[in-house]
């Protein structure tokens, strides 16, 4: 198999229920690290789910102000997220982040982020992120600088935006929870803050423990912004079994004036033998 065809077939594999790509080699990639904080944690201590969005933000912020991605390419949004928690993070604990490209195009990359921690614990992320034009919040081409600095992790360089999650959205029923939006959610592109969207996650996961006492995936999309002001209603779907695998499911759909602007999903961690914590 030719060079090209070898990463193509690499990159047709990356899915709901394939393992995220591993750092190329030790060494490589943007490190961080700081103290769990004490409010990103829920009664039991463990790191919760909006908690690790916002390490997301912060070290790819930190990237972009220590590298001249800040001059080149400063503005980016976030499409996919996913987390996996292989072993959580509790608090009290150190962590350290370490993010890489695994794999890009000319306007968008996906972004690795391992998290790791000094008691043990260990959470692998990706995040399909957009260069945007900041007049028009357009996706914009990356810079040669930039093209050639992400490439260093990967030869993967034709990444499509594919979805992940096409769960048609059930109808409206009593069920539906409202999600109230506070003035500190909105960013500064006037839309909800990303990371705002796993607090409503980590409100359903209250009632299905399970899914977080073992090794588990989280995959959130942004179908459509939500702008400030604009409500938002949740629909859920709880699967004990799905597909037939045992695995339990939790699925979210947000939905602004009819529209479905995110979907969540949670399930056991890909690979893992239902019930195996």
């Amino acid at each position: 198999m030719s060079n090209a065809a070898h990463r193509a077939a690499r990159g047709a594999q990356v899915s709901l229920d394939q393992p995220l790509a591993p750092l190329p080699q030790e060494g490589m990639g943007f490190a961080s690290a700081w103290p769990v904080r004490a409010g990103d944690v829920d009664p039991y201590n463990r790191l919760r789910l909006d908690g690790v969005a916002r390490y997301l933000q912060d070290i790819a912020w930190e990237q972009l102000q220590q590298t001249f991605l800040e001059r080149t390419d400063p503005s980016w949004i976030v499409r996919r997220t996913v987390i996996d928690v292989i072993r959580p993070v509790l608090w009290p604990d150190q962590v350290r982040l370490l993010r890489w490209c695994s794999s890009m195009s000319t306007r968008w990359a996906n972004m690795r982020v391992r998290i790791t921690s000094d008691n043990g614990g260990l959470i692998e992320t990706e995040g399909f992120w957009i260069n945007i034009n900041e007049s028009n919040n357009m996706p914009a081409r990356i810079s040669d600088e930039g093209l050639t600095y992400l490439g260093r992790t990967t030869d993967e360089h034709r990444l499509r935006w594919r979805p992940w999650l096409t769960d048609t959205t059930p109808p409206e029923s009593d069920t539906d929870l409202p999600f109230p939006l506070r003035a500190t959610d909105i960013d500064q592109y006037n839309h909800v803050n990303n990371a705002c969207y796993w607090q409503a996650v980590e409100q359903y996961l209250v009632d299905y423990p399970k899914l977080v006492a073992a090794p588990h995936r989280a995959v959130i999309e942004y179908v459509a912004p939500v702008l400030a002001r604009q409500h938002i209603s949740v629909r859920s779907r709880y699967e004990p079994g799905d597909r037939g695998t045992g695995n339990p499911t939790l699925r979210l759909w947000f939905v602004v004036g009819g529209t479905t602007t995110t979907i969540v999903r949670i399930m056991p961690l890909p690979g893992q033998q239902p019930g195996r914590t």
